[in-house]
């Protein structure tokens, strides 16, 4: 075989080599879901869920230990799939509610804030309604992607929230989503009567908005617990309103 034959041999898998690599990326940026926020990606060992048995634990995918060395406020982890929504839940003990209004996980100022939760949750989601508060950014961070769900057809596909917590994985299923008002919903409510927790629950699952998706055959009852993710809805400007989306707990899976 003469040296041109070789070199055109070469370059013929040369050229497959490349294509075939092309193609690899571009299936996995097509597939793939939207990166978490560089800032936060360092935190996350392993994004997937991992199934359990009695006997052999998963592995939980935050690592914990490596978050509280910058800062302990941070107790929990909250992902949304198919949204942008991949971040650690703080909540102050020293300074007030909404400190993390406008502070980033490091406690530097910062537009953007936080994912946080004000003194009145508990910090083992045990309450009947955790509160969690996020702003709408306008590059597509914090909770601006929960407007994903005032479309139909991603609310039908999208049913869960993870909420990562030391030694718990917790599974929400997602179950209205819908503009209210700007109340204090903690303040104005007393979760501690059942009546008015049920009444409460009744609301959710028939929002008096007219934007508004409420998954079919699903019922609460007193004994649930519940997440309200909070946010400012753009597109109604200054009027004090919020978007919020809701998910009832369904699964609590220990881990190691």
């Amino acid at each position: 075989m003469n040296n041109k034959k070789k070199w055109l041999i070469v370059l013929i898998v040369s050229v497959v080599i490349f294509v075939i690599s092309i193609v690899s990326i571009m299936l996995s940026l097509i597939s793939g879901e939207e990166p978490v926020d560089q800032y936060y990606a360092s935190s996350i060992r392993n994004t997937s869920l991992s199934t359990s048995s009695e006997d052999v634990l998963p592995d939980n995918p935050i690592d914990f230990t490596k978050l509280h060395k910058n800062n302990t406020d941070i107790y929990a982890w909250i992902r949304i799939p198919n949204t942008k929504v991949d971040y650690p839940i703080l909540q102050s003990y020293k300074e007030n509610d909404n400190y993390y209004i406008r502070r980033d996980l490091n406690k530097n100022k910062s537009t953007a804030g936080s994912i946080y939760t004000q003194k009145k949750n508990s910090l083992d989601f045990s309450d009947p309604n955790t509160l969690i508060y996020g702003h709408n950014m306008s590059n597509g961070s914090m909770f601006a992607t929960l407007m994903r769900f005032k479309n139909e057809d991603f609310f039908k596909k999208n049913r869960y929230v993870y909420i990562y917590l030391p030694g718990h994985i917790l599974t929400y299923e997602v179950f209205a989503a819908y503009l209210y008002d700007d109340r204090h919903i903690l303040n104005a409510f007393n979760y501690s009567d059942e009546k008015i927790y049920s009444r409460y629950l009744e609301s959710c699952l028939h929002p008096k908005s007219m934007v508004r998706n409420v998954r079919k055959g699903v019922s609460l009852t007193i004994n649930d617990k519940i997440i309200t993710l909070s946010t400012c809805p753009t597109w109604y400007g200054n009027e004090p309103l919020r978007y919020l989306v809701q998910g009832v707990l369904i699964k609590d899976e220990r881990t190691k």
